[in-house]
């Protein structure tokens, strides 16, 4: 994953402004409903790191243990333990809608039975497992969309210039005919990929290292909308993708980008690191998977799988308590749109497409009276989603002659709230409508 010093906290300002020059947005609406509705995804870091638990191919690379060290861990990589199925049984049961795994990071090792060259988990390894194919299978028969994970930098390939263009190796200015060679290595993977596995998705890393032109951003884009048209692609193409990924860090204010997705780990870390234990606590992670939401987002969950493919049991709680808050209160998560403005609710919110049912999401063991400010609907029915509880309000304020509308408190007893997070149902007589004025005289 990226971990350079300039990380921006939305790299997509430019990226919108890019793609806006590039890409129709008319030819994209259609095919981005389904990652607009699915809200949650999980995302697999798997590769020869996890031998040694060590950083994903960035541990190299910041000098912490040697290229040929971090090398031999192929020899090590056995996946004894994979079993797709029930990986794809743990995504479905967390509640996401797709996933994303790695198909090769920036070390260069394939984790499918890449042609191109054999660094793979197939042929340089003792697992000699496609892990691609069978978990695409399996998500697939669930119902369940493929992502694929490709990194554009490949710092082992030895035509490729080097580390964060410090051209170790060579410029490109002084011989792009081995760029142009490793530009065929690379935009071949793609390819092969493509044929292979057909993702729904593509999730690019490492465009920083070149410009849309160096990498032929544009090409490449072409190579896998040959394949499949409605394949949708992150906004790491310089420019060139569908929708924005933010890293870890979680936006204060509403993105203004149509299509995004948070990515963040599990704990600290990408890839399997048995020293790191600063596991998220599933009301943690699910406080930040309905912030996402409420606005307007998805949260792509990572997961870093052993090396034997086995999945560490921290990670496995998480994603079921996960997927257990979402059987009880998915309702107000999936197929919902982002919420109301948050000086009408102090909290997270999602709207009913139709806009005609308002959810509020109540962090932790807080009770009423909850305030809700400027709504000028009325309300049918307040119910909780996990319970189906049926909660009384009280208007207060509204004056007759005042089209400002009054305070909207609703009562939420202890013995209603939710482990973790109170999602409530406002029933409303038509679509939402809101007071954002000043008050006083009207």
């Amino acid at each position: 994953m990226k971990k350079i010093i300039l990380l921006a906290l939305f790299s997509g300002a430019l990226f919108c402004a890019k793609a806006q020059n590039k890409i129709d947005p008319n030819t994209i609406k259609d095919k981005m409903q389904w990652f607009a509705d699915a809200k949650l995804g999980i995302f697999i870091h798997t590769g020869i790191y996890s031998v040694n638990g060590i950083g994903e191919s960035w541990s190299f690379h910041n000098k912490l243990i040697s290229h040929p060290d971090y090398m031999k861990q192929v020899k090590g990589f056995t996946l004894k333990n994979y079993d797709p199925a029930y990986w794809a049984d743990l995504v479905q049961e967390s509640g996401a809608r797709y996933s994303v795994i790695t198909t090769k990071h920036h070390d260069g090792v394939a984790m499918y039975d890449t042609k191109m060259n054999n660094l793979s988990s197939v042929k340089a390894t003792p697992a000699k497992r496609d892990m691609v194919k069978p978990f695409f299978e399996e998500l697939r028969k669930r119902n369940i969309k493929t992502g694929a994970y490709f990194s554009l930098i490949d710092w082992t390939n030895k035509d490729y210039p080097g580390f964060l263009k410090d051209s170790s190796r060579y410029k490109i200015a002084n011989d792009y005919g081995r760029w142009n060679k490793f530009r065929s290595f690379f935009q071949g993977q793609i390819k092969e990929i493509s044929e292979k596995f057909n993702p729904d998705l593509w999730w690019f890393d490492g465009d920083w290292e070149h410009s849309a032109e160096e990498w032929e951003s544009q090409k490449v884009r072409q190579i896998m909308l040959a394949r499949n048209p409605n394949t949708i692609i992150n906004g790491r193409l310089q420019g060139y993708g569908d929708y924005d990924t933010p890293e870890q860090n979680f936006p204060v204010k509403r993105p203004t980008f149509k299509w995004w997705e948070l990515c963040m780990t599990i704990n600290d870390n990408w890839g399997y690191q048995p020293q790191d234990q600063n596991w998220k606590t599933p009301y943690e992670v699910i406080t930040i998977f309905v912030d996402a939401v409420s606005n307007g987002g998805n949260l792509l969950l990572d997961i870093g799988p052993k090396e034997d493919g086995s999945i560490p049991e921290q990670e496995v709680h998480i994603l079921k308590e996960l997927g257990a808050w979402n059987k009880r209160n998915g309702e107000g998560i999936f197929n919902t749109v982002a919420g109301i403005d948050l000086g009408h609710f102090y909290g997270p919110t999602t709207l009913s497409k139709d806009s005609t049912t308002l959810y509020l999401f109540v962090y932790g063991k807080a009770t009423g009276p909850l305030l809700l400010k400027g709504l000028d609907n009325k309300i049918e029915s307040i119910t909780t989603v996990g319970t189906g509880v049926a909660l009384t309000h009280k208007v207060v304020g509204k004056i007759s002659w005042s089209p400002v509308p009054g305070l909207v408190y609703i009562d939420l007893p202890e013995s209603a709230l939710d482990q973790y997070v109170t999602v409530l149902k406002v029933k409303l007589d038509k679509p939402i409508k809101l007071y954002t004025g000043q008050g006083g005289l009207q």
